[in-house]
């Protein structure tokens, strides 16, 4: 059983410390918050244990009537595997002191690659991390975007990909960012910064990325064009995503869904939160010509990088050296669906 914290408490860390409590073989010992907020209130109420950043901190969570364990120190002399849900960059200052500390260290997609031995996905390297000291879960978009291609580089290489990312401006609780009232390219220049974070974890792809802002905060929309070098039929495509981990089909004719609205209301009626930790992808959408593939996907910001939190704990220690036996292992536990409906 390895003994997991988790630095920080927001839209990543809350969710990797509610996913982390649903495996058989791992136990949260807290979480770090830096503010008595509700979500105090609702981790006290979960049974989670709350530290605090430093003793000052420890203090205003006193004051505010809130129970504290003690502070990140305290925590950390009492885990296995800090996973840092910091802010981005945040995760490079607290770096030396979980060496200090000799504990394993998983990192988000928000800070640089240099600060974890090993960029990671589960589909494409989870060997690649086994027995490491720390990893770095890339971001949600280029999680999104390391899953299709090596999905179908498993069932013939690819050799190029080209992707347009359409970004959501804000997650939905961001209210001082909000919405656009524009189209924005983000950044102006191409590529833009995905294309190279693909290739930290798997740099013999040859990828081209560009990106646009646009005003909705519900998921990222991606279309996905990549060379293939064994020519494959639609149906065959369609069957590799069916069988594929973490890639859920949607059909529009079907279910009426044709985009992120439909997905998230459906996920509404249907799951806590409305997460969808699956990449999905708009079945009717995939065409195939000659040596190309193309579609469009989704990818729900906030809960897409989950399972591969707990795939790069269970990498770390390591409790799992098969990564198809974590990934089911991690899928089964958070009851991770191939249909909405």
């Amino acid at each position: 059983m390895v003994r997991v914290g988790v630095n920080g408490y927001g839209t990543i860390g809350k969710r990797v410390a509610l996913a982390v409590l649903k495996q058989d073989d791992m136990s949260l010992v807290g979480v770090v918050k830096k503010n008595a907020d509700y979500t105090a209130l609702q981790a006290r109420k979960l049974g989670i244990k709350i530290y605090a950043p430093t003793e000052d901190d420890m203090k205003k969570f006193e004051d505010s009537g809130v129970k504290v364990e003690g502070t990140l120190r305290d925590l950390l002399e009492g885990v296995d595997v800090i996973v840092d849900a910091t802010p981005g960059g945040m995760g490079e200052q607290y770096r030396k002191l979980y060496d200090q500390f000799k504990v394993k260290q998983v990192f988000q997609g928000g800070e640089k690659p240099e600060v974890a031995e090993v960029s990671f996905s589960s589909l494409c390297n989870y060997s690649e991390a086994l027995g490491k000291r720390s990893v770095r879960v890339v971001s949600c978009n280029t999680t999104g975007l390391l899953r299709i291609i090596c999905v179908l580089n498993a069932n013939s290489p690819v050799e190029r990909v080209k992707a347009v990312i359409i970004r959501r401006a804000a997650d939905p609780k961001e209210v001082k960012r909000g919405p656009i009232n524009s189209i924005e390219l983000d950044p102006p220049k191409a590529p833009s910064h995905h294309a190279k974070d693909v290739k930290t974890v798997i740099p013999w792809v040859k990828i081209t990325t560009v990106a646009v802002a646009v005003p909705t905060t519900l998921m990222h929309m991606h279309h996905v064009t990549l060379k293939v070098s064994k020519k494959l039929t639609k149906s065959d495509v369609i069957a590799v995503l069916e069988e594929a981990p973490r890639v859920m089909l949607v059909n529009a004719e079907k279910t009426g869904i044709t985009g992120t609205a439909g997905i998230v209301e459906a996920s509404r009626d249907l799951r806590l939160r409305y997460d969808v930790p699956e990449l999905v992808v708009f079945e009717d959408s995939v065409s195939v010509e000659d040596d190309e593939i193309s579609l469009f996907q989704a990818i729900h910001q906030e809960s897409i990088v989950v399972p591969e939190n707990i795939d790069a704990i269970r990498a770390l220690i390591p409790l799992e050296l098969d990564p198809a036996k974590s990934i089911g292992k991690t899928d089964r536990a958070l009851e991770l669906n191939k249909r909405l409906w």
